[in-house]
């Protein structure tokens, strides 16, 4: 998955938006105004998603490409280097995984509202 592929992937997802709240390299989307997924814009691509804490300690022991998440909480964040090995399948999974996570944290009113877009 290339750069342009992976912002289709995200922008596909309801109520996403994209944008560089940080700096002018770390593209960022979000939902509902809240972060699930960080991707550098130049060099090496990688992204850093969310994932539940158990899991994330899972995903690190089984793939050498997924260390923690850099520059975010350890605990709950990933970061996958993408190259030639990481199937897009478990990619897009893993980007799945943290949009829905984010969304469950909304606000019953903010999720009633993603639910009504």
């Amino acid at each position: 998955m290339n750069i342009e592929e992976l912002r289709i992937y995200c922008l596909s997802k309801k109520a996403v938006t994209e944008g560089f709240p940080f700096d002018e390299e770390t593209l960022v989307f979000k939902v509902m105004d809240k972060i699930f997924l960080l991707t550098n814009i130049s060099g090496d691509l990688s992204v850093n998603v969310k994932s539940d804490p158990e899991k994330a300690i899972e995903l690190r022991e089984m793939y050498s490409f997924v260390i923690p998440g850099y520059h975010m909480n350890k605990k709950h964040w990933n970061t996958v280097i993408i190259d030639d090995i990481v199937a897009d399948n478990l990619l897009k999974e893993w980007i799945d995984e943290s949009y829905d996570l984010v969304v469950q944290k909304l606000s019953k009113r903010k999720q009633e509202e993603l639910k009504n877009l």
